[in-house]
């Protein structure tokens, strides 16, 4: 079976009357696949066997209403995220609220209009193609991320660490959710450009020399080249994150130098998250520090290498910090 998509979505119209189905396939046949039900049974049973971009759902019917289609595809993982519009000759305030409580998208009353039965049908079938895209760039963040590992002697558990981390710094400083868990997700790509560093330098088991620690510090620029300029939000934070997260307070860091709030806010956050599970991490060069000489450490590096409101804050978010670290062990 061939794994490209069909170029025309596809539509569930389920209904009981005949009549309705005809002028549904009337509207929309040109532009989409169609498929039929006339009960909601029916419906459930060919949503299992291939499943629809989209449903257009009649409320009375013998047997399962629409309201009960709508219930039970809601309560499966796999099938929540369908979106459903109900068409139905029901125009009371009350059942169209209870439709959208259940989570349909939209609602459409008999007789139905031909050009606002194409424009609801065009414009919820667009939201869904924008949350695939973002799904599919958020998979490609961190399909990156795990790439990076291989050249690395860093593991998966550390990125899960330091994203979760990160999350709960830029809670702590005043994000909101969904910028928290852009943090979170853009995280894993910080050291994304030492794919573009050799081996020779990457697994040496000994101190580089200056020669390969200049190389080394390059990374942070091949990162940012990997993950280019592009116009997703997430990808930007990304390179953000890749090309500033080894610069410090102080200006003593690179690639660029930058020092105090001239270092983007994300760069310092992953800065401190990255350092604190990097010391309180097994590597093969070393044992784990303890939490509490990490901390000492870190103490005594703000306002040097990290910015001492995020030294406070780790400091303050401690318990939620060791949750993570307890959580997420190798």
């Amino acid at each position: 079976m061939s794994l490209i998509p069909e170029s025309k979505p596809k539509i569930l119209i389920v209904d009981d009357e005949p009549a309705n189905l005809r002028v549904l396939k009337s509207i929309l046949q040109s532009d989409y696949q169609l498929t039929f039900a006339k009960s909601g049974e029916d419906a459930l049973k060919l949503i299992d066997k291939d499943k629809p971009a989209l449903i257009l759902l009649d409320i009375m019917m013998p047997g399962m209403s629409g309201f009960d289609v709508c219930k039970t595809l809601k309560s499966q993982v796999e099938n929540k995220s369908i979106p459903i519009i109900f068409v139905s000759a029901l125009s009371e305030e009350m059942d169209e609220a209870t439709g959208f409580e259940m989570g349909a998208v939209d609602y459409i009353t008999k007789p139905v209009s031909p050009t606002l039965v194409k424009a609801r049908v065009r414009t919820h079938l667009s939201l869904v193609q924008a949350d695939v895209l973002k799904e599919t760039r958020l998979q490609v963040i961190q399909v990156l991320g795990r790439a990076s590992e291989y050249k690395d002697n860093e593991t998966g558990m550390h990125v899960i660490r330091m994203s979760h981390y990160s999350k709960i710094l830029a809670k702590a400083y005043g994000f909101c959710d969904a910028q928290a868990e852009q943090i979170l997700n853009a995280a894993p790509m910080h050291d994304v450009g030492k794919i573009g560093i050799a081996d020779s330098i990457m697994l040496k088991p000994g101190k580089l020399t200056d020669d390969e620690m200049n190389i080394m510090k390059t990374h942070p620029n091949i990162g940012a080249d990997i993950l280019g300029e592009g116009d997703s939000d997430l990808l930007r934070l990304a390179r953000s994150i890749a090309l500033t997260h080894h610069e410090k307070w102080d200006g003593s860091g690179y690639p660029n130098g930058l020092s105090g709030e001239d270092i983007p806010i994300e760069g310092r956050i992953v800065a401190l998250a990255d350092v604190f599970d990097a010391l309180t991490s097994k590597r093969p060069y070393k044992d784990a520090w303890s939490v509490e000489k990490t901390m000492d450490l870190i103490k005594s590096e703000s306002g040097l290498h990290f910015d001492p409101t995020l030294v406070n804050l780790l400091i303050q978010e401690m318990d939620q910090i060791l949750a993570v670290y307890h959580k997420w062990q190798e």
